[in-house]
């Protein structure tokens, strides 16, 4: 009877058996390892609010598109290729690590600076009053959405690089004003007074996050508040919308400068507490202008109520939860920037999105992140959540508290002496 073949145990191995062994089994480790809940959070929050604003699209273009002879499943497909396209972009960037958008902080700037440039040339569209869209092989893209993340990232290297100089106001401002004053200036040529602001609210966000002295923290913020209104005297266009929204008697100019807020607020007005129902909206049929996009959230309140403005506003909510607690757990200076820049770009567009319907501020023409129709938008915002997924796998591990360890110490078995077990006196230790 032939014998049974006996495994040899690992130290019987040639020794690069062993070691391959040894780094497939840490390989495999690392890729399955659990992710922080911030990654959970952000990508769970990401999905959900680009579902939604899937969902919303379709409610919102269908009966006009198909009163128009269209098919009322276009607008709502182009944005689900958008979508598609984005979500595995952003679980892609979520594996590259810090040194990665470290490095790429100064080329990605200066491309996106140079397609901007393009709507300046005959690839440039023009769309009410704003040339800030450019137009390749049928494809139509909004360059200024890719300066919001270049730029985030590219403030982070630069205060990163200078650490030990933030003290000294020349050494933040030079270049980071210069250029921040660049990307302005070629998004403003474009008359696209929205994108700039949001643009600005996060470049001093980022600012902020770095570290640097009050005092010169509030000088950029002084020339910027005096930068924006001074861009608004100027033009008697953007004077009227503003004198419009400061108008309390908005109804006398209907038809007007008042007829999309009023159509917005109307909107909300009445979808109540628990709305018309999904689809039954009555401003999306031509009455609201740009229902898909910048007033989504007003088809939002008038099918879904209250209740689905609440859901939204939570969905942001728990975003901003979890790019926070990156921010504070980092220890890396980069991250921490950076991810304070994100955080405010993107939460604090939606939240002057929803101001504008809600009549809070003038129109401004910011789309609502993840959930208005426009793949450029969503695309930019869905890779930067995976930018801020990338931090949230940086984030060190969790350290045990104090508490938890002397608890721990006193739930362990304490060794019985010898003389209550009966063992022989130790050594050394003369009878009596």
């Amino acid at each position: 009877m032939a014998e049974k073949p006996t495994r040899r145990p690992p130290e019987a191995l040639p020794e690069p058996t062993r070691k391959r062994g040894l780094a497939a089994r840490v390989s495999l480790g690392k890729a399955f390892a659990p992710v922080p809940s911030e990654f959970l959070l952000i990508a769970s929050t990401a999905i959900l609010l680009t579902v939604f604003g899937l969902v919303m699209i379709l409610s919102a273009t269908s009966a006009v598109a198909t009163a128009r002879g269209e098919a009322p499943y276009d607008a709502v497909l182009k944005q689900a290729v958008f979508a598609a396209i984005g979500l595995p972009l952003m679980f892609i960037a979520s594996r590259f690590p810090v040194s990665f958008w470290k490095k790429v902080a100064w080329p990605a700037l200066v491309l996106a600076v140079g397609l901007q440039l393009l709507v300046f040339t005959p690839l440039g569209i023009e769309n009410d009053g704003n040339r800030n869209w450019i137009s390749i092989a049928g494809l139509q893209a909004q360059p200024s959405e890719f300066l919001k993340l270049t730029l985030a990232l590219w403030i982070g290297f630069i205060l990163f690089r200078k650490q030990t100089l933030l003290s000294s106001w020349t050494h933040v401002f030079i270049p980071l004003v210069p250029v921040t004053l660049l990307v302005l200036g070629v998004v403003m040529a474009g008359e696209d007074m929205g994108t700039a602001m949001v643009i600005a609210l996060m470049a001093l966000g980022a600012l902020f996050f770095s570290g640097v002295k009050l005092r010169i923290f509030i000088l950029p913020a002084i020339l910027g508040a005096l930068g924006a209104f001074a861009y608004a005297v100027t033009s008697p266009d953007r004077m009227r919308r503003i004198m419009s929204f400061l108008n309390p008697n908005c109804i006398d100019d209907y038809f007007g400068d008042c007829y999309q807020p009023l159509h917005g607020t109307w909107g909300l007005a009445g979808g109540g507490v628990f709305g018309l129902g999904l689809g039954n909206s009555k401003e999306k049929y031509d009455w609201l202008p740009a229902a898909a996009n910048d007033y989504i959230f007003a088809i939002v309140g008038e099918e879904l109520g209250l209740i689905g403005c609440i859901v939204v506003l939570a969905l942001f909510a728990l975003f901003a939860v979890g790019a926070f607690h990156v921010v504070r757990k980092t220890n890396d200076p980069f991250v921490r920037i950076v991810a304070g820049g994100i955080t405010v770009w993107i939460v604090g567009q939606a939240l002057i999105n929803i101001g504008v319907v809600l009549r809070v501020f003038p129109v401004l023409g910011v789309p609502l992140p993840f959930m208005s129709q426009g793949g450029t938008s969503l695309l930019s915002v869905l890779i930067a959540s995976g930018v801020l997924l990338s931090f949230a796998r940086s984030l060190p591990p969790v350290r045990r508290v104090a508490g938890a360890d002397a608890v721990a110490r006193r739930r362990a078995p304490v060794p019985r002496s010898p003389a209550r077990t009966g063992a022989p006196a130790a050594a050394g230790k003369v009878a009596g």
